[in-house]
């Protein structure tokens, strides 16, 4: 990195924090200012934010903190859920029905009252969009044909939400009711506001209309995100007024503005940034196990990797143990089911990562699979700091059993639409469940409801792979309905051991949530699942 990047770097985070945050002043060497938290994050996935549509981990921590759900995860433990938009709630005995009882006076920041009403036309816009999200409600029975039934208003401020199956009631608080779906969006705007019939979807593609405690102020795509609080919050107003991230896609970059007080938040640091910083004065270094899985996907429709066996030698090309100990230091831990560690269901850290560097096992399998002499085929990967080394390492590992990998790098937004439009042979990257049960990853991962081209599941990563195991689809739904715990976490233990085998991704790792930050910033709060802007303070 070159003096001229460095100065150049610094003086976007001052001229964006001069256009963007009007009274506030940043300038370059100047410390951030005591109203609004400063981030470096690479930011170039982030392509709308519709909660219909939406994907990418970025955008949803952004929506999170823009767009209150139904409910939300408790900080102190991510198992439970709070209050939120709703302030209580109520379960029918059979446990096909929950009310919810919202809270009073809620106001969009346009300045019209928000309602039930509005709530469950956010629902049901979901469903009739019919985008990726759409999953979210479909796997639980509601349909464009059902929804506006099954999700209706009775007044003011009562959503009932009906369920076609007696499914575990807090699965569906944490699957919908702390999920981007459940968002209040501002009706009479996004109507106002809609082109050809889209609910307002193009006009969520840049802009936020929904009940939260921060609103979307700007965005320039590749540089810059600006939130601004909303005065008129229900809730507790956030303690900082304005939050502004800066896209910087060069970890070196970001360690540099966070030791030189430019921003207070570094978010993609790699481990010998963050060996630096850590013990630093002045610095903290802040990590939590969050349950998303970096792993390699393979296009089961490619003649290759439509053998399982194929998909299984490429697990023992992984040096787990080796990038643990390098590369994912700080960032990870080795995991190699599709249940992260910490959720309901999943198998331990041992029996959950079972696999280890075995170049001889993998060349055995290739034999079998009628490969003994190795393929020639290709790894799209993003912009993730450790995407490339461990695109790399396996790189040469595949060669030494005669298995060449062509490796692609490319910015993330392209990456992620390759994938969800089946234009790749394999690729590297993560995924991040929204429940802490094995049934968020297994209804993703493993579970693929119609593989045909057309279905267009783009939120499902199974479908993405063109996997579809009639036998892994009966066992998801069996444990998904399963009343009693320990059968229905028997179910998960076999179906991961199953998976692992003959799945259509090598899961890596599970990763941690880290980031480098000022020690100025004070209450920074985050589980698993969701970061909390609103408490922090300076």
């Amino acid at each position: 990195m070159t003096r001229k990047q460095i100065i150049k770097g610094r003086g976007l985070i001052a001229a964006a924090a001069g256009v963007f945050l009007s009274s506030i002043s940043l300038p370059a060497l100047a410390a951030t200012p005591d109203s609004a938290l400063v981030m470096a994050w690479n930011i170039d996935a982030i392509s709308t934010f519709d909660p219909a549509q939406i994907g990418e981990v970025v955008t949803s921590e952004l929506m999170q903190n823009t767009c209150d759900s139904l409910v939300d995860f408790d900080p102190a433990d991510e198992s439970k859920v709070v209050p939120l938009l709703a302030k209580s709630w109520d379960v029918s005995p059979d446990r096909m029905q929950i009310t919810f009882h919202l809270n009073e006076n809620m106001k969009f920041p346009s300045g019209e009252p928000a309602t039930a009403k509005e709530l469950a036309w956010s629902m049901q816009r979901v469903v009739q969009l019919g985008y990726g999200n759409a999953s979210t409600l479909t796997e639980y029975g509601f349909s464009k044909d059902n929804v506006k039934e099954r999700i209706a208003a009775t007044d003011d401020n009562t959503l009932v939400m009906k369920l076609d199956k007696p499914y575990p009631t807090n699965l569906i608080l944490q699957a919908i009711g702390a999920n981007r779906v459940s968002s209040l969006l501002d009706m009479k705007t996004l109507m106002e506001k809609q082109v050809n019939g889209d609910l307002g979807n193009k006009y969520l593609a840049t802009n936020t209309a929904c009940v939260g405690p921060y609103r979307l102020m700007q965005w320039n795509a590749g540089e810059s995100v600006v939130l601004q609080a909303n005065d008129g919050y229900y809730g507790t107003k956030p303690k900082l007024s304005r939050v502004l991230i800066r896209h910087v896609a060069e970890p070196g970059t970001q360690r540099l503005l966070l030791t030189q007080g430019d921003v207070d938040i570094a978010r993609d640091l790699s481990p010998d940034d963050l060996a630096d910083l850590d013990g630093k004065p002045g610095l903290k270094i802040e990590r939590v196990l969050k349950p998303q899985l970096f792993f390699w996907i393979f296009n089961v429709a490619d003649p290759v990797f439509q053998n399982e066996k194929v998909r299984l030698a490429m697990r023992y090309l992984i040096d787990y143990d080796g990038l643990a100990k390098s590369v994912m230091t700080y960032l990870g831990v080795p995991r190699a089911s599709f249940a992260q560690l910490g959720a309901v269901g999943a198998l331990d850290a041992k029996e959950g990562q079972p696999f280890t560097l075995d170049l001889e096992k993998a060349k055995a399998l290739l034999s079998e699979a009628g490969y003994a002499n190795g393929f020639e085929s290709d790894v799209l990967f993003g912009t993730l700091p450790h995407s490339a080394p461990i695109a790399q390492s396996i790189q040469q590992n595949a060669a030494k059993v005669g298995v060449k990998l062509n490796l692609e790098r490319m910015a993330n937004a392209q990456l992620f639409s390759r994938i969800r439009g089946r234009e790749f042979k394999s690729g590297m990257l993560a995924w991040q469940t929204g429940v802490p049960d094995a049934h968020g990853n297994a209804s993703r991962l493993v579970y693929n409801p119609d593989n045909r081209a057309e279905a267009k599941l783009t939120q499902i990563p199974a479908w993405r792979a063109a996997f579809q195991n009639d036998d892994f689809n009966k066992r998801v739904q069996e444990a998904l309905l399963e009343g009693d715990p320990e059968k229905r976490n028997q179910i998960y233990y076999a179906l991961q051991k199953d998976v692992m085998e003959k799945g259509p991704m090598a899961i890596m790792f599970q990763m941690y949530n880290i980031l480098g930050m000022s020690d100025k910033v004070k209450d920074w709060t985050w589980n698993g699942f969701r970061v909390y802007y609103t408490s922090a303070s300076k």
